[in-house]
């Protein structure tokens, strides 16, 4: 297998005109892997029941969002960590800014060492 990519040309950030454009991988997604499928997969390398899957998977979710919302990192061992973020305007000074300023909270995932290796190990297929 190989992550699929095409090649986009764009401009330079921040010139106006778009300045020099140059060509870039893009990632093309190959389809996507569904809940079910996934639950499928683990009940294989495991003892319990689809349903009780299913049920760990939608309680992860619940739990991750709470701390999320919590201001928490979420750190599942090999698998990464969760962590919020914050986008906001500037302020002046440190006592003018207020809440009105922050426009986005984010969530941010850091994979773990296992996944962040298989990626620098992948390879690479173009597709048009």
């Amino acid at each position: 297998m190989s992550i699929k990519f095409n090649v986009v040309e764009k401009p330079q950030p921040g010139v106006a005109g778009g300045g020099v454009k140059k060509w870039y991988a893009s990632a093309k997604v190959d389809g996507e892997f569904t809940v079910d499928e996934l639950t499928k997969e683990i009940e294989k390398f495991s003892a319990l029941s689809e349903a009780d899957i299913r049920g760990v998977i939608i309680a992860l979710e619940n739990v991750i969002i709470n701390q999320i919302v919590n201001g928490k990192i979420v750190r599942l061992d090999k698998l990464g960590s969760f962590y919020p973020s914050l986008s906001s305007e500037g302020s002046a000074t440190e006592a003018s800014f207020n809440t009105s300023l922050i426009k986005a909270a984010k969530m941010n995932y850091r994979p773990g060492a296992r996944i962040a290796d298989a990626l620098k190990t992948a390879k690479f297929q173009k597709v048009k």
